[in-house]
């Protein structure tokens, strides 16, 4: 007998598992319309020719901060892809790429450039960066997601990014930070803070009612028909209204 026979003789409670995974994106989030309107309404410029407002993005955790702009992305680059907008979208957890240096490489990087994750003078990571945005043309989203993480530790990484417009003749860099700090910008050094013209979104906390239409959005996705008692979707909405409302 195989170890795995007794779980795939099992009756299968999941219709869909990765849905229930945290880097889910749904089609579509319950309670969160106003706030998609507004970040769309932001970026619109990028498909337009212009130059968007950088955007901060503040929340506690568990607010569909991330899942907001996501889904908001995709669509942008979806959009973009059928109007040839050259419009490149980067995103990066900045809990794990928490320096200035790292930040930088990592965009090099993704823009095709062959650039060490160590070891070379940040300056030169930059010129790398922003003379390859140039030579594309390029229109770079960079989305920092926990970026108090960064400013905290190396906020040299925001001001790089802030002043590299000014450099910078066709192509243009954008910002989306977001945080779960809502006093994050009182970290910010003054000469940041002048060269951001940042807009900002706040996404309140959800209420019982709220979460229970989205674990049972979640669910029907997620569960196959029958699974879930009755009462479970709204205990669990109740609990986490509590811990996070």
């Amino acid at each position: 007998m195989n170890l795995f026979d007794r779980v795939l003789n099992s009756v299968n409670i999941f219709k869909n598992r990765d849905v229930l995974r945290h880097s889910y994106t749904p089609e579509n989030l319950p309670h969160r319309e106003e706030q998609i309107k507004q970040l769309v309404e932001l970026l619109s410029p990028l498909l337009k020719g212009g130059t968007p407002s950088n955007i901060f993005i503040y929340g506690k955790s568990g607010t569909g901060k991330t899942a907001t702009v996501r889904l908001v992305l995709r669509n942008l680059e979806e959009v973009s892809k059928k109007l040839n907008a050259n419009i490149a979208v980067q995103y990066i957890n900045c809990e794990i790429v928490d320096t200035a240096y790292r930040v930088l490489a990592t965009l090099a990087r993704r823009l095709g450039k062959n650039v060490p994750m160590t070891g070379w003078p940040t300056d030169q990571v930059y010129e790398d960066v922003k003379n390859t945005i140039e030579s594309k043309n390029l229109k770079l989203l960079v989305v920092l997601d926990e970026i108090d993480k960064l400013v905290k530790r190396a906020e040299e990484a925001l001001y790089s990014l802030t002043r590299m417009n000014s450099e910078l003749e066709n192509a243009r860099v954008c910002l989306v930070g977001i945080s779960n700090n809502l006093k994050f910008k009182s970290f910010l050094d003054a000469r940041i803070l002048s060269s951001l013209s940042e807009e900002e979104l706040v996404f309140p906390p959800y209420n019982a009612e709220q979460l229970e239409d989205i674990l049972k959005q979640r669910a029907e996705l997620a569960f196959n028909e029958g699974v879930l008692e009755d009462g479970v979707i709204q205990l669990c909405a109740a609990i986490a209204a509590q811990e996070h409302g």
